[in-house]
């Protein structure tokens, strides 16, 4: 039975695809306008593809050299799995790249022909919907495929590696989690090396521009600028794909080995006939998947409609009309999905012997609680962020007091952000936890990012609209056509931060469930003990390891802005500034390229090989209390460098609108929002971004290996 609904799942991925392809097309037919810009637009294309190119030279070498030691040593075929895992999010990452490189100066296109606020949006969520379409629609094709192909995930199997076979090691659920670490892995290097390219290019393009020497924003007079349009594409595009993605993957395969880990805990304990809890084993495995296929439905369909409809010159209406229609489309299928997968299971099993409170509604109940938590977390983004509410405007008003009071107002207003979102993460886990367990918190994860192919679609959009923004300043398009770039940006903006949130919002959820499914997978009474010495170690140094990758991070990305910043120095000469002569952009490009890559490797594999070590000499229990200590501190820590660097962003924004009287572009109340949006780069689009992926790369690797770990521990 679960094969047919892989098989429909199947056809719904197919759709998705198509109406990829479709937009992809559209997109690649449109005008880019005048010769100048379709120049620069082929610039910036090039300059991201060959940044992908060099990147993926050692993603590859890495991704190869991972796979033959699990396939030697674990799994036989989990090494292929790996593999495919890491195509699949490098396939997701490249084309949601290559559509947002043709689709910005198009939207800037549409914008100079039409100055129509809802035509210009139209452009940008075509592109936008190609980024979140193929992220939900890949990564839901490779996990099925892996299920249709290998067989479905069954709880008796044992396997072994060619070389090694250990104890334990189930090869259904070993590919899974093998397929999403091969995800988790490209997910890390994306969102490390494009956070250190594109924030070095920008904050080095506004110490230039803004500071230094009184130029607009987006001046093409200065190299940093173009190599900072790169950045856009390569980390708020690529890196953010990879980044959902992952999440996505591992929150359905946290559900695959909960459903898994419950079976084989009440095979023992269950006094009646085997085939009762089979039923409910087999809805268990079925349901994850399902929810996913009918969250991508849902989302096409969202989509489709914004797409058709006539669109309106209000950009956040429209775009969180496509984002409701998805939200609730899932809600709707995810009931009858539900209501399907365990139309077979004994009431009785689901509610004394797993727990579930409602019954076979208790996962749907679950999942939506994820889609509210999912709603409500990127709610309380926007108010912290967006310069339509007090927060950021009042962050805004202390721009003439100086910087100072920028940065420790801004911090603040981060630090005031992390509470809500926090709760909203404990009540959900909690009250699902209540409902039906450890599966429930699983699949509360999952809702969250059910529907993701719409949140990306809309995060894709602001990168897409900066952009054109950018090129509409320094193709020098007329003012009005700026004016509705800027008012796309603005919103851009919001969606960006809304999409930080989120994303960290759904990595605590995920991380939650794939500490369980560890803590499962070694222990017959699912029981982490909290106050054993070995775990409280592990704790806090899972604690210290997140302040030292965000430390990491910083440093890398200040580093090499700084370089940046002096060799767009020596290139603005007098000739240069008058424009007589061009800089040299490949210059700059390369030096991006080349400071990203050399910093990229450390970092990114510093998250695998933490629990690597810390299993093989201290054991399960002390890995565990590296995955809690590590999720406890980088959960408030992400949402506080996000929030905080949002608000930072658009008080410089809601400043060079004007809205501050007497105090607008190049006053000192500007430069000191500069600075503070400076500050706020690193933490929202390096350090923020990357530690959600960290705690979750931890805990995949976790899962992978914990039946090596419950072999081979040196200290015992």
């Amino acid at each position: 039975m679960s094969v047919v609904w892989y098989v429909l799942v199947l056809l719904v991925i197919a759709a998705a695809i198509a109406y990829v392809v479709y937009n992809y097309q559209r997109i690649r037919k449109m005008p880019e306008g005048t010769q100048e810009m379709a120049e620069m637009a082929g610039i910036i294309r090039s300059g991201a593809n060959t940044f992908m190119k060099t990147e993926y030279k050692t993603i590859v070498i890495v991704v190869i050299l991972l796979a033959a030691v699990f396939s030697l040593f674990v799994e036989k075929t989990s090494g292929i799995t790996f593999l495919f895992g890491a195509l699949m999010s490098s396939c997701a990452c490249v084309v949601g790249m290559r559509s947002a490189t043709y689709a910005n100066v198009r939207t800037a296109n549409k914008a100079r022909e039409s100055l129509s606020i809802g035509e210009t949006v139209k452009v940008a969520l075509c592109g936008g919907s190609i980024s979140g379409l193929s992220v939900q629609a890949l990564g839901l094709l490779g996990l099925t495929a892996i299920l249709i192909f290998f067989g479905t995930v069954r709880h008796d199997v044992q396997g072994g590696g060619f070389i090694t076979s250990l104890a334990g090691v189930n090869p259904t659920i070993m590919r899974i989690s093998t397929y999403s670490l091969g995800c988790s892995l490209v997910a890390m290097f994306n969102r490390v090396a494009g956070g250190n390219y594109t924030k070095a290019a920008d904050i080095s393009a506004d110490i230039l521009a803004k500071v230094r020497n009184d130029l607009p924003e987006d001046d093409s007079r200065v190299p940093n600028v173009i190599a900072d349009f790169i950045g856009d594409n390569v980390n708020d595009i690529a890196g953010n794909c990879s980044d959902l993605l992952e999440s996505f993957v591992a929150t359905i395969s946290a559900a695959l080995m909960i459903a898994v880990i419950l079976f084989q805990s009440y095979e023992g304990k269950f006094t009646e006939s085997k085939e009762v809890l089979e039923k409910v084993f087999n809805g268990t495995i079925t349901f994850p998947v399902v929810l996913a296929g009918v969250g991508l439905l849902s989302c096409l369909l969202g989509l489709f409609y914004a797409d058709r409809k006539k669109m309106s010159d209000n950009p956040s209406r429209e775009l969180n009309l496509a984002t409701w229609i998805s939200a609730g489309l899932t809600v709707v299928l995810g009931f009858i999905a539900a209501l399907i997968c365990f139309a077979g299971a004994d009431a009785a099993v689901l509610k004394d012997e797993y727990g579930w409170a409602a019954g076979w509604a208790s996962p749907w109940i679950c999942t939506v609680l994820g889609i509210l938590s999912g709603v409500a977390i990127g709610s309380i983004t926007e108010y912290y962020t967006s310069t339509d509410y007090k927060p950021t405007r009042t962050l805004a008003e202390m721009a003439p007091e100086g910087e100072a009071f920028v940065v420790t107002k801004g911090d603040a207003v981060g630090s005031r952000s992390v509470l809500l979102p926090v709760l909203v993460i404990g009540l959900a886990l909690f009250v699902s936890g209540k409902l039906a367990g450890i599966y429930g918190v699983a699949t509360a994860a999952l809702g969250m990012l059910a529907f993701v192919g719409a949140t990306v679609s809309i995060d894709a959009f602001g990168p897409i609209a900066d952009n054109a923004g950018g090129l509409a300043e320094s193709c020098h398009l007329d003012a009005n056509v700026r004016v509705i770039t800027d008012k796309l940006d603005a919103v851009g903006n919001t969606t960006a931060a809304v999409g930080k949130g989120f994303a960290i919002g759904s990595a605590a959820f995920a991380t939650v469930s794939l500490i369980v499914s560890y803590v499962g997978n070694y222990s017959s009474e699912m029981n982490l003990n909290i106050a054993s010495f070995v775990v409280v170690a592990g704790a806090i140094i899972g604690g210290a390891l997140v302040e030292y990758f965000s430390a990491m991070l910083t440093d890398n990305t200040i580093e090499s802005a700084k370089l940046m910043a002096d060799e767009g120095d020596k290139q603005l000469t007098p000739e240069v500034l008058a424009g007589e002569k061009t800089p040299d952009y490949n210059r700059m490009i390369e030096l991006a390229a080349k400071q990203a890559l050399k910093k990229m490797l450390v970092p990114s594999i510093l998250a695998m090989v933490i629990p690597v070590i810390g299993g093989f000499l201290f054991g399960v229990d002390f890995v565990g209390g590296l995955l809690i200590g590590a999720t406890i501190v980088a959960i408030p820590r992400a949402l506080f460098m996000g929030n905080s660097g949002g608000a930072f962003d658009n008080a410089k924004k809601y400043i060079e609108s004007g809205a501050l009287e007497g105090h607008g572009k190049g006053s000192a109340a500007h430069k000191a929002a500069v600075t503070g949006d400076t500050v706020g780069d690193t933490r929202k689009d390096v350090v923020g971004v990357a530690l959600d992926i960290f705690i979750k790369t931890m805990s995949t690797v976790a899962n992978t290996l914990v039946s090596v770990f419950r072999n081979i521990t040196l200290i015992r």
